[in-house]
């Protein structure tokens, strides 16, 4: 039996799947990443402070102009349309299974794809807050050229900057999705970046899936590898499902 052919008996019977999701699929939907040769260090080489300065809490609020700037221009990508790799997430719901996504990505795309359970590690770049602690999506706010307001009240973006602690609440249920998960997915992650990257010790059972295409930053014992792109990794899966 082939590696194919494990993976997809595991997701005919699936019960609980936990997904965690980073760059490398977003990059499928023509997203760039930060460190690849495409990758956003490599586009910006006018910026005179490193990318995590210009993503810090402390850039924001000492150049809230430039920092606006990089932000429409570089991380918001209204027109992107999810790929194969976000809709195979909500089919596998469609079938039966209870997906929890943990994402680091702040697209969007996985909401966008139909997926219900969601945890956004790192915010989303679609949506905003205000001083007062509101939520409204990103087309509610009003753009000036060093922040953004809605009904004349101050808003940033709802997404964690460099320097900003992680939301609590989305930690400890994304430990908790990863504990009792059935089978873990991790789709388009390097596995470089804390929290995330630590998740996987926190799963308990065998069916362990890694699909990435370059290395991982840390020695974990995945049950199945596959160093390739997640949309033909999807499409070989469904295949190996129908036989």
């Amino acid at each position: 039996m082939t590696d194919l052919d494990t993976v997809a008996n595991w997701f005919e019977q699936p019960g609980k799947v936990a997904v965690i999701s980073g760059a490398g699929l977003s990059t499928e939907s023509g997203i760039p990443d930060f460190r690849s040769s495409k990758g956003l260090y490599n586009q910006n080489t006018s910026l005179k402070v490193p990318l995590e300065e210009v993503l810090s809490s402390h850039f924001f609020e000492s150049e809230p102009a430039l920092f606006y700037s990089f932000f429409r221009n570089a991380l918001r990508h209204p027109t992107a349309e999810p790929n194969e790799g976000h809709y195979f997430l909500k089919r596998l719901e469609d079938r039966g299974a209870q997906v929890t996504i943990v994402t680091q990505n702040i697209d969007g795309l996985h909401q966008k794809a139909g997926s219900a359970n969601v945890i956004e590690l790192h915010g989303n770049v679609n949506r905003v807050i205000t001083a007062s602690g509101g939520s409204f999506t990103y087309g509610e706010a009003i753009e000036t050229d060093d922040g953004l307001s809605v009904n004349g009240e101050w808003a940033r973006p709802a997404v964690t900057l460099y320097g900003e602690a992680l939301d609590s609440k989305a930690v400890f249920e994304s430990i908790k999705a990863v504990e009792e998960a059935d089978i873990l997915l991790v789709m388009g992650t390097s596995l470089n970046v804390y929290p995330a990257a630590g998740l996987v010790y926190d799963y308990n059972g065998g069916k362990s899936i890694l699909v990435n295409k370059g290395q991982t930053g840390i020695r974990y014992p995945f049950a199945v590898t596959f160093k390739e792109s997640i949309c033909l990794w999807v499409k070989a899966v469904e295949k190996a499902m129908k036989k």
